[in-house]
């Protein structure tokens, strides 16, 4: 799955991360196409409790091991052929 993401608590303000097969994953500075739309969704991410809010999925909390603040609007994309690693 790949997630292009827009807002503040991120490396940059707009990435794109890809999280592969085999769980490994890595972020890219900006949008990286072609985008096949999954979901769209809403991070808020205070302390260590994280908020989501997706369209596919509904709201969710999870809890992190870190604090963080995050504020984040992403869409969730699937991976297709195009996709390379920069």
């Amino acid at each position: 799955m790949k997630y292009i993401e827009v807002g503040i608590g991120n490396t940059w303000i707009v990435r794109t991360e890809t999280e592969l097969d085999d769980g490994s994953e890595y972020e890219q500075k900006g949008i990286i196409k072609p985008i096949l739309l999954h979901s769209i969704y809403f991070r808020i991410w205070l302390g260590k409790t994280v908020f989501v809010l997706d369209s596919r999925e509904g709201l969710k909390r999870m809890k992190k091991s870190r604090h963080a603040f995050k504020l984040i609007f992403g869409l969730a994309s699937y991976i297709t052929e195009g996709d390379s690693r920069g």
